[in-house]
């Protein structure tokens, strides 16, 4: 099992808040979610000895980097705590825990603040997807593509196509599910949205498509937001014995594969899975938390940003036989009641994806599934979830367990 490093506390924004209309910028986000964040552990800014944050296009969507100094920029009681930014695309945040539980894990800290952040709502419709794109292989890949994730991820809907058979209605009833449970979240981005059947249809005009064969409702929003979590280690926790049902990290598992998406399945051609080191990490997480295999779980928080990546994950995790996603989506194994909730967050379809911060969020919601104080959200009786965080393609492959046990 993972050496003992546990989440003392949590926050996220809100997901449905546009942060220029409001007049807000980095420094304005920064603040509320390391100020919450510190509110719910308990903590004073003088009790961080560590901060690590993640973002991937800060520059592109604000022109701000360095962003590994914009929380001691607006909590002067930060200033000269060490501090770093990290970017993986999408799994930047989940690259941010990593480094975060490195630190405690070496005994060089044992209280960590991790940040997950990211504006992107700064730019015209039309421009945020080709920031986006810098995730791929840039001139090398996707060229012909209008929007290059839906592009990428219609392409991996093809490949299990060729591969088992797909039937493009399992797609949408993910995303119909995701935007279902948003509504229970009051921080989901689509917590609001009127959708009727329609949405999940064919119909061109309510459902229309964007790239290849995904549907407008397939894909994940583009979101500002922030989330924050405290990480603490196993000797902070001897000197706080009052301390209590605190979620810990029970397993992670971290692979990383070229950036091209035709690589990766070329590389795969005659394996059992499409995409291989994605399982493998799931099933690092897995073996590090001591469990056999996803039924050892109660749930699971994964990368939805196209209805085929949760899809993918279905089968990956080993909830189903490789293939064969379309049996869980079909017998209600991942309702929230079912044997095995997914995204009962609304997760990034539903509840909204603000990149950098996607990672750390889903931590946040884990942690509060295995304490039970995920309110509407909440899985009855959950004490373990797993959560999968990807970058790209698939090329950044971040997994965690987190227990209470």
């Amino acid at each position: 099992m993972t050496a003992a490093v546990s989440i003392l506390g949590g926050y996220q924004t809100d997901f449905a808040r546009n942060w220029g209309r409001t007049g807000g910028e980095f420094s304005d986000l920064t603040e509320e979610v390391t100020t919450r964040t510190l509110q719910d552990a308990g903590l004073e800014p003088g009790d961080i000895e560590v901060i690590h944050v993640g973002n991937a296009f800060g520059q592109l969507f604000t022109g701000q980097g360095q962003l590994g100094g914009m929380p001691a920029t607006v909590v002067p009681e930060l200033w000269g705590v060490p501090s770093s930014r990290h970017e993986a695309a999408c799994a930047s945040g989940g690259i941010a825990v990593l480094s975060a539980m490195a630190d405690l894990e070496s005994g060089r800290y044992d209280v960590a603040l991790v940040l997950g952040l990211e504006l992107e709502k700064t730019v015209p419709g039309d421009v945020a997807p080709r920031h986006l794109g810098a995730a791929a292989w840039v001139g090398h890949e996707g060229q012909d593509a209008k929007f290059m994730w839906p592009y990428m991820f219609s392409a991996l809907t093809d490949e299990y196509d060729r591969r088992y058979g797909i039937d493009d209605a399992h797609l949408r009833a993910i995303g119909e599910l995701n935007f279902r449970n948003a509504r229970a979240n009051p921080n989901a981005q689509t917590r609001g949205w009127e959708l009727t059947e329609a949405s999940f249809s064919t119909d061109d005009k309510v459902n229309p498509l964007v790239e290849g064969r995904l549907r407008r409702h397939d894909c994940s929003q583009v979101t500002d937001g922030g989330a924050g979590i405290v990480l603490v280690s196993e000797r902070y926790l001897q000197r706080r014995p009052e301390l209590r049902n605190l979620a810990r990290i029970q397993g992670w598992g971290h692979s990383t594969a070229g950036l091209p998406l035709q690589q990766k399945l070329d590389r795969s051609r005659d394996a059992e899975y499409a995409l291989p080191h994605v399982r493998d990490a799931v099933h690092d997480a897995f073996r590090r938390a001591g469990i056999p295999d996803v039924d050892a779980v109660d749930g699971i928080e994964t990368h939805d940003c196209f209805t085929m990546s949760e899809y993918m994950a279905i089968d990956h995790f080993g909830i189903t036989a490789p293939g064969e996603s379309w049996k869980a989506v079909e017998n209600g194994d991942l309702e929230k009641d079912g044997r095995i909730p997914v995204n009962p967050s609304g997760g990034l379809i539903g509840g909204g994806h603000p990149v950098g911060a996607t990672g750390v969020r889903m931590l946040v919601d884990a942690a509060d599934q295995v304490t039970g104080t995920a309110g509407d959200t909440q899985v009855d009786g959950a004490n373990r979830f797993a959560t999968l965080n990807i970058g790209g393609s698939t090329t950044t492959v971040v997994s965690f367990v987190i227990g209470t046990d």
